[in-house]
């Protein structure tokens, strides 16, 4: 038992761990897929609106939240201090705010499906009829 156990754990180890966050609207947003880069326009402020045009309605995990920092490191390739300080630059100077922060991916997971402007991410693929996912991110292990 003790060897299948340490076995285990060595294979943890020795293969990289991935973990995927889900981009998620309402069912019934007509957005069907997002690309990485149509992501980062939205979550980075750069856009307010989904390809169809119709506006966007962004929310997040509070900064402190782990899971928020890898998600940003695998979303956009930047540390979670430069998506901070480029937030901070944009809140400065008036021209964006970050999307809404929620406590936790239960309560964003609630948002998203009362809201079909509504877009956020989850780090467990959504198994609610009432969420879609419209852009899968891989994340690598620590490196």
């Amino acid at each position: 038992m003790l060897r299948t156990l340490l076995a285990a754990a060595l294979l943890a180890l020795a293969s990289p761990a991935w973990a995927d966050f889900f981009v998620v609207v309402h069912a019934s947003n007509p957005q069907r897929s997002l690309t990485q880069k149509q992501a980062v326009d939205l979550f980075m402020g750069r856009s307010r609106a989904f390809a169809n045009g119709e506006f966007a309605l962004i929310f997040d995990l509070p900064r402190d939240n782990p899971r928020r920092t890898a998600f940003y490191e695998a979303l956009t390739g930047l540390s979670v201090a430069q998506v901070n300080s480029y937030w901070s630059r944009l809140m400065f100077s008036g021209q964006s705010v970050p999307p809404q922060a929620l406590p936790d991916e239960a309560a964003m997971a609630g948002v998203l499906r009362r809201n079909p402007s509504a877009l956020g991410w989850l780090s467990k693929e959504p198994g609610d009829p009432g969420l879609r996912t419209v852009l899968v991110i891989r994340e690598a292990a620590a490196k």
